[in-house]
């Protein structure tokens, strides 16, 4: 079995490519909670700190992202144009 690669993906209001973050796999807990708060991050347009796998805190203002999701980087098979 491959190593999962949690990523939150977010589309942008202004279009373009998605914008990848690669979520630590080992937090699978935090990741959970992410998942399930996305939906109000998007609904109040809030700013959040996003820990990524290699340790960094991006703040991510969320007035401007069209769709957030976290997906499976590791799956073959892609959603919403990603490959």
């Amino acid at each position: 079995m491959a190593d999962e690669k949690p990523t939150l993906v977010l589309h942008l209001t202004s279009g373009g490519e998605p914008v990848l973050f690669q979520l630590p796999p080992d937090a699978t807990e935090e990741n959970a909670q992410l998942v399930k708060r996305l939906h109000w991050m998007l609904d109040h347009g809030s700013v959040e700190t996003i820990r990524t796998k290699d340790g960094y805190a991006v703040n991510v203002n969320f007035a401007h992202v069209a769709v957030a999701y976290v997906d499976d980087l590791q799956r073959r098979d892609r959603t919403f144009g990603l490959r």
